[in-house]
């Protein structure tokens, strides 16, 4: 029973492509390890920029500093 979670900055992401993560997710399981589809649970959570580090930064800040 897999069982996968995606972690997402919270930026717009729509229903649509969430839909397809899960579907592509589990299609993949299936395809690869052979997995029940019936049996895989994706869990997709979208985590607010404030609360998303890279480098010691918050990730806006981190995108002003490393931004071209």
């Amino acid at each position: 029973m897999p069982y996968v979670n995606i972690k997402v900055t919270d930026e717009g992401v729509t229903k649509e492509q969430k839909a397809k993560l899960i579907k592509g997710v589990t299609d993949l399981l299936q395809e690869v390890l052979d997995k029940d589809p019936n049996t895989t649970f994706v869990v997709i959570n979208e985590v607010a920029l404030e609360d998303w580090g890279i480098g010691g930064l918050q990730v806006d800040e981190y995108r002003k500093l490393h931004s071209s």
